[in-house]
C-alpha cells in the first residue's frame, strides 16, 4: 500500500512523514527478536500525543487494526499481528521528557522515552524510578515496558508496571483517558494496574507518570556455587531478607558464553564510568585497577555464578548489608569471588544489545517462569529433565542452552533458560546489533530443523513452567493466560476488552483475548 492510499486511508489526519511504507522497514518492522508475522499495511510513527489519537480513531474508523510496538525487543510476538489488516505504531518518536516533580518524587515521560534516556536524565539529578528498566534498555521504552512488563533493574522493588502511578491511554477510538492520580496508585480500584502488563490489548500507552526514589550508595558481590540447589537456597535467602537491589546469576554454559565475548578488562568506556560510581577518584582507581587484574580469569572453573548488588543510603550500610548476603551465601556452600561483574554492569546498565545473538552470530531467544521459592529446585530439575530427554537432538542440530537466574520479590525468583542455535539472521538483528560487532560474526544459513527444535523445547519448558504455578512477564503471544486465571476473571477481562474495544482493533489476539 502506497503512502498516498495509507494517507487516505487515515483520511489525511496524519502528516505523511509520520508514516513508513518502504520494504525495508515493513519488513523490519513484521520481526521481532524470535519470530515474524505478516507486514503491516504502513507503520505510525506519530511525533506527538495528539498524532496518536488522531491516527488511531481514523484507522479504526477504516476497520484497520492497531498494533503497538515500543522498542522492539520482544521475543513473545507482543507486536506480531495474526492479521495483515493492520497499521503497526511505533511509539518511538514519542520521546520526550514532560516534566520531573522533586517535589512530590515523579516524573512524568512519553511512551518512547528508553529507560537508558530516563536513567541518564535522572541520575545526575540524584534519582532514579523505582524499578528503572530490562538490560536492554537501551532500545526497550518505557511504553513497552508498562505494556509488556519487565523486570531487571531494582528488582527487589517488584517489576518495572510497579513504578507506574499514571498512564493516558489511547483507545480504541482514539479517546485519551487517563487511569489514575499522578501521585498516589490507586484510588479505589486499581485502573492503572488494568492497564499494566496488557500488552496493548486495551489501548496504546501515551504517557506515564513514575515514581521516583534517590540514588543511593552502593555494595558488590559475586559469588561461586558447585550447584543449582546451592545458588537457588542462597538467592532465595538474600531476597527473603530483602538485602540487595539486584541479585542475579548464571549457570554454567551462559557464563561461559558472556564470557567468550571481549574481556570485561577491555571494555574502557564501562572501567571509566565505574570508576566515577565509586565515591572518590582514590577508591576508583582502586576498583578499576582490581578489575582490569582479574580480567575473565576469575570465573574459571566457576560452575554457578551469583552476582548482587546492595544499595542503601549510605555506603556503610551497603557494606553491613553485603557481609550479610556474604553469610547468607557461605552458609549455601558458596564462595566469594571477584566483583568485577555487578561493577561493570551497574555502571553501565544498559549496553548496546549485541547479546541478542551468540558470541559467533548464533540466533538466541530466552523463554522464562517466575516461581515461589519453594517450587525453585523442582522446576530446575523439570528443565534439566527436558534437555536429557531431547539430548540426542540437541547435539545433532547444535542447539545449546543456560540460563538467568534472578530473585524479583522475598516470594519468587526468575528462571530463564536461554538457546542458541546455528540460524540465519533476521531483519531485527541486523538492525539492533551493532554494525561492528555484526560484522565480525561468520553467521549461518536458514536452518528451520535447528529452529523447530528449540520451538520444541521452549513449547516444553512452558508447560513444565506452568505444572508448578509459574507465572510470566511478556506474555503477548507466547504464555498461556487463560490457562492460569479463575473463568470468572477471565470473563472479566474479555468485558473488559469488549467494553474498551468492541470490534478487537487494539491488537488483535494478544494475552489470547
Amino acid at each position: 500500500m502506497s503512502t498516498t492510499t495509507v494517507g487516505s486511508v487515515l483520511d489525511g489526519a496524519v502528516p505523511p512523514s509520520t508514516l513508513l511504507t518502504d520494504a525495508d522497514s515493513l519488513s523490519l518492522y513484521s520481526h521481532d527478536v524470535y519470530a515474524a508475522g505478516p507486514q503491516p499495511l504502513a507503520v505510525f510513527r506519530p511525533e506527538s500525543v495528539e498524532q496518536l489519537s488522531v491516527g488511531i480513531a481514523a484507522a479504526t474508523a477504516k476497520g484497520i487494526a492497531i498494533v503497538p510496538r515500543g522498542g522492539g525487543m520482544s521475543y513473545t510476538g507482543g507486536y506480531l499481528s495474526p492479521t495483515p489488516q493492520f497499521i503497526l505504531v511505533d511509539t518511538g518518536a514519542l520521546s520526550r521528557i514532560i516534566a520531573l516533580n522533586e517535589t512530590d518524587m515523579t516524573v512524568t515521560v512519553e511512551a518512547g522515552v528508553t529507560w537508558d534516556q530516563l536513567r541518564r536524565y535522572l541520575s545526575p539529578k540524584g534519582y532514579r524510578v523505582r524499578c528503572w528498566g530490562t538490560l536492554s534498555g537501551i532500545n526497550a521504552t518505557v511504553g513497552g515496558g508498562m505494556s509488556q512488563n519487565g523486570v531487571f533493574w531494582g528488582a527487589n522493588a517488584g517489576t518495572v508496571v510497579d513504578s507506574a502511578l499514571n498512564f493516558d491511554v489511547v483507545l480504541a477510538d482514539g479517546h485519551i483517558v487517563s487511569t489514575g492520580s499522578a501521585f498516589f496508585r490507586p484510588y479505589g480500584p486499581d485502573i492503572t494496574g488494568l492497564f499494566a502488563a496488557d500488552c496493548g490489548a486495551f489501548g496504546v500507552k501515551a504517557r506515564a507518570t513514575l515514581r521516583l526514589v534517590r540514588e543511593g550508595r552502593f555494595a558488590y558481590g559475586s559469588f561461586a556455587f558447585d550447584t543449582a540447589q546451592q545458588i537457588l537456597t542462597a538467592m532465595a535467602g538474600i531476597a527473603r531478607d530483602g538485602l540487595a537491589a539486584e541479585n542475579f546469576g548464571f549457570d554454567p554454559f551462559l557464563q561461559s558464553q558472556r564470557l567468550k565475548r571481549e574481556s570485561l578488562a577491555s571494555d574502557a568506556k564501562s572501567l571509566l564510568s565505574m570508576m566515577k560510581t565509586q565515591g572518590s577518584l582514590l577508591k576508583g582507581l582502586k576498583e578499576g585497577a582490581k578489575v582490569a587484574l582479574a580480567g575473565r580469569s576469575f570465573l574459571d572453573d566457576v560452575p554457578f555464578s551469583l552476582h548482587c548488588i546492595s544499595e542503601r543510603r549510605s555506603e556503610r550500610e551497603a557494606e553491613s548489608d553485603m557481609t550479610e548476603i556474604t553469610r547468607i551465601v557461605e552458609a549455601a556452600g558458596g564462595k566469594t569471588v571477584e566483583n568485577s561483574i555487578p561493577k561493570i554492569l551497574r555502571a553501565n546498565p544498559f549496553p548496546p544489545v549485541n547479546s541478542m545473538i551468540g558470541p559467533n552470530g548464533e540466533r538466541w531467544v530466552p523463554v522464562h517462569g517466575f516461581l515461589p521459592h519453594s517450587k525453585l529446585v523442582e522446576g530446575w530439575n523439570m528443565v534439566q529433565a527436558i534437555y536429557a530427554a531431547r539430548a540426542e537432538d540437541m547435539a545433532r542440530l547444535d542447539v545449546e542452552a543456560g540460563a538467568m537466574l534472578a530473585a524479583v520479590s522475598p516470594q519468587a525468583c526468575l528462571i530463564e533458560p536461554v538457546f542458541f542455535w546455528p540460524e540465519a539472521l533476521n531483519p531485527l538483528h541486523r538492525h539492533a546489533v551493532e554494525a561492528g560487532h555484526l560484522a565480525k560474526m561468520k553467521g549461518f544459513p536458514p536452518n528451520t530443523d535447528a529452529s523447530a527444535l528449540v520451538h520444541e523445547l521452549r513449547g516444553a519448558i512452558i508447560a513444565a513452567f506452568q505444572s508448578l504455578g509459574a507465572i510470566h512477564l511478556q506474555i503477548a503471544r507466547a504464555y498461556p493466560l487463560k490457562a492460569s486465571h479463575d473463568p470468572a476473571v477471565w470473563a472479566l477481562l474479555r468485558a473488559i476488552k469488549t467494553q474498551l474495544d468492541p470490534n478487537n482493533f487494539m491488537n488483535p489476539g494478544v494475552l489470547g483475548l
